[in-house]
């Protein structure tokens, strides 16, 4: 079976009906043992590495209170907020952004209740990148697999990373083992996730995302697998990518020909 991605001649990465579908689930986001329960077991190993990877990146001291007090974060496809609001209490100036109204409406009322200033929107990646608007970090995570078209998508994430950012995706494999484990055992064994989240050929292998990051001017970085432990009831990182996995990329600072001109 191979992914069936789109690529070429797209004006949209949105799929409709992957819209409609987390539409039709937006009152469960911040219910911990909801419909999007596996999200929140996930959340801390997730953003516990996002967390990691910026603070090496920008060179900031782990002890801080707010380590990354004046970073520029996007979430795309932040449904309602499970990672911006981490990363906000951790001093990021975040900015996320959902194709689902109803989803920003939840997040927006959920980080009210909390205190917490963040700027979501109901928009499109595409519609921000026409802003012109870079950020130091852009997050697109547990969303390739949802897009019309994945190339297209990632390009215009990589164009929104500043000179210096940072980009981080996360995703599912497009593997048999992945298709045992996150789809029929999540799915329809388990119950862990409503049936139909996933389809196997919309997932998305590493080298899927590293062609177009790569070809937008990046440089791949660091990246994990994320595998659950039974025993423990939780998340973790592993080397083994077959399943959920986490890749990131940084665009330079400055072009090598300029550097090689200042030097």
């Amino acid at each position: 079976m191979t992914g069936t991605h789109g690529g070429g001649g797209s004006t949209s990465s949105i799929d409709t009906a992957e819209v409609e579908r987390f539409s039709r689930l937006a009152q469960e986001w911040w219910n911990p043992v909801g419909k999007f329960r596996p999200l929140h077991k996930f959340n801390p190993v997730r953003i516990a590495w996002l967390r990691d990877r910026m603070l090496d990146h920008f060179g900031r001291t782990p002890g801080m209170a707010r380590p990354l007090e004046g970073l520029d974060i996007l979430d795309i496809g932040c449904g309602g907020g499970l990672v911006c609001e981490p990363l906000a209490r951790l001093g990021g100036h975040v900015t996320g952004a959902d194709a689902s109204d109803t989803n920003i409406e939840v997040a927006r009322l959920h980080a009210s209740e909390q205190g917490l200033a963040i700027d979501y929107r109901a928009t499109t990646a595409e519609a921000l990148a026409a802003q012109g608007k870079r950020y130091d970090v852009v997050l697109a995570l547990e969303i390739v697999e949802h897009v019309a078209d994945v190339p297209f998508f990632l390009d215009t994430c990589a164009g929104m990373v500043k000179p210096g950012g940072l980009i981080v995706v996360a995703t599912i494999n497009r593997t048999y083992k992945a298709l045992a484990l996150a789809i029929v055992g999540a799915e329809y064994v388990l119950r862990w996730l409503p049936r139909g989240t996933h389809t196997y050929e919309k997932l998305v292998r590493p080298g899927e995302i590293e062609g177009p990051l790569t070809s937008s001017g990046l440089i791949m970085g660091p990246s994990t697998g994320v595998a659950y432990n039974p025993v423990a009831d939780q998340w973790r990182t592993t080397a083994d990518m077959d399943v959920n996995y986490m890749v990131s990329a940084v665009r330079p600072a400055a072009p090598v020909d300029d550097r090689a001109a200042t030097t």
